[in-house]
């Protein structure tokens, strides 16, 4: 049975990152969204908040699972024994900062695999920062993030401004 992991912080989770969620899922047999920590990133949603988002916008994934994982990418990669990793891109910064991601996290652990899937176009401008940005200004987030998702989202906004 083929594992993936598509790691993230899902600040929150978008339908870009939805995409590529289930591009991986036609390509194996089991994917585990996993949200991650990253230090230098300030987060708006809390840890939970984030994993009820995922778990809420891969729902309909029945071979997708969500957890919240605190370690390192290369770690979960082993403890679980994924044969992939499967990361998005948008643009040519992006693919040169997987590249990067995907050299060191191979240097780091030789049986370490990362699949690059290039977003769809219609996602391209779709990031969590913007997601963010519209909440700020109190804009509507359909075509951002899953519809089903909104009023998690919005909730969380009202509970903490």
């Amino acid at each position: 049975m083929s594992l993936a992991i598509v790691p993230g912080s899902f600040d929150p989770m978008t339908l870009g990152h939805l995409d590529i969620v289930a591009n991986a899922a036609k390509r194996y047999d089991e994917v585990i969204v996993a949200v991650m920590i990253n230090p230098a990133k300030r987060y708006r949603f809390d840890m939970k908040m984030r994993v009820k988002i995922a778990e809420c916008t891969v729902a309909g994934l029945s071979n997708v699972r969500v957890i919240a994982e605190k370690g390192l990418l290369i770690d979960l990669f082993d403890r679980l024994g994924a044969d992939a990793v499967c990361k998005g891109w948008r643009d040519e910064k992006d693919y040169s900062y997987e590249l990067r991601m995907a050299d060191w996290n191979r240097a780091h652990n030789p049986r370490f695999r990362t699949e690059l899937i290039h977003a769809k176009n219609n996602h391209l401008d779709v990031s969590s920062t913007e997601v963010r940005a519209l909440l700020e200004a109190g804009s509507a987030l359909e075509g951002y993030v899953h519809p089903d998702a909104i009023p998690l989202i919005l909730q969380s906004v009202k509970e903490k401004p």
